[in-house]
């Protein structure tokens, strides 16, 4: 059993929700981020979702752009991104890791090798935000045949006709963007949203996973009570840039203020569903 189905069939049998917080590889530098990707699970990160930083990011807005400019400028690359999963791993065999980006840099690295040299690592999924079903035979399918599930974004106008093409080959879990944009810009209604969830749950018999604009713990608290997880990037990423521009204390601090962040965000996800908490 994969590392993410086994952590989704642990948070049912205890009725919670998961937390999936994004950070950026290399952001602002290997060392800094690595420290924070080994501290992710002490605060209450159930799947973690790791960017690959990329020159173009086409679907992230201001805050994950600029978290990637930063750590291009350290050096960061994708190699340098799987040494941190294989240094990870050193400390922890339970939390999966997804790697998040575009297709670039894969198609770069040679797809044949970075899928053996990730699934060495301990990575346990990909997200590749740019390449769609029609395209299974570049990523999709070599990553489920090596163990490596691909999961798939779904949005508010994936309608009825085109979802069937979207969740065919999607494994680990189904990622739901709440609104239509980029990162960080807005959130979707939540009846609306909560409906989406459903229509995608029984579809394609995965967990579901709710998305971009997340910013607050009573919106994540909201989601978590109906999607199976609930993702938080910008907000995070946005904490650790905050301190970096505002000096005195630079990526320590903002290590800490993203560890805060995420500990009263984890609070809120997993105990979404007990009785009052809606």
């Amino acid at each position: 059993m994969s590392r993410i189905k086994a952590r989704f069939e642990k948070l049912k049998a205890e009725n919670r929700a998961a937390f999936i917080p994004f950070i950026m590889a290399g952001d602002p530098d290997l060392e800094t981020s690595l420290g924070l990707l080994k501290k992710l699970p002490g605060s209450g990160a159930d799947i973690i979702e790791l960017g690959v930083a990329f020159t173009d990011p086409m679907a992230d807005g201001p805050a994950i752009q600029a978290a990637g400019l930063r750590a291009l400028r350290a050096g960061q690359t994708l190699r340098k991104t799987l040494e941190m999963v294989r240094t990870f791993r050193e400390g922890d065999q339970d939390t999966p890791i997804v790697l998040m980006g575009y297709y670039n840099p894969f198609y770069a690295y040679g797809v044949e090798a970075f899928l053996s040299d990730a699934k060495t690592a301990g990575v346990d999924g990909l997200i590749i935000v740019d390449l769609p079903p029609e395209e299974d035979n570049e990523m999709c399918l070599p990553a489920r045949a090596v163990g490596i599930d691909f999961i798939r974004l779904a949005t508010p106008t994936t309608d009825d006709k085109r979802l069937p093409d979207v969740i065919k080959n999607t494994s680990g879990f189904v990622y739901y963007v709440s609104v239509a944009g980029i990162t960080g810009k807005g959130v979707g209604a939540g009846e609306a949203v909560e409906s989406a969830v459903a229509r995608i749950k029984t579809a394609s018999g995965q967990p579901v996973a709710v998305g971009f604009g997340v910013k607050t713990a009573e919106k994540a608290r909201d989601f978590a009570g109906f999607a199976d997880a609930v993702v938080v990037g910008s907000a995070l990423v946005d904490e650790l840039g905050r301190a970096l521009e505002d000096g005195g204390g630079g990526a320590d601090n903002g290590v800490n203020a993203v560890l805060r962040l995420a500990r009263d965000i984890a609070d809120a996800v997993h105990n979404a569903r007990e009785v009052g908490a809606r």
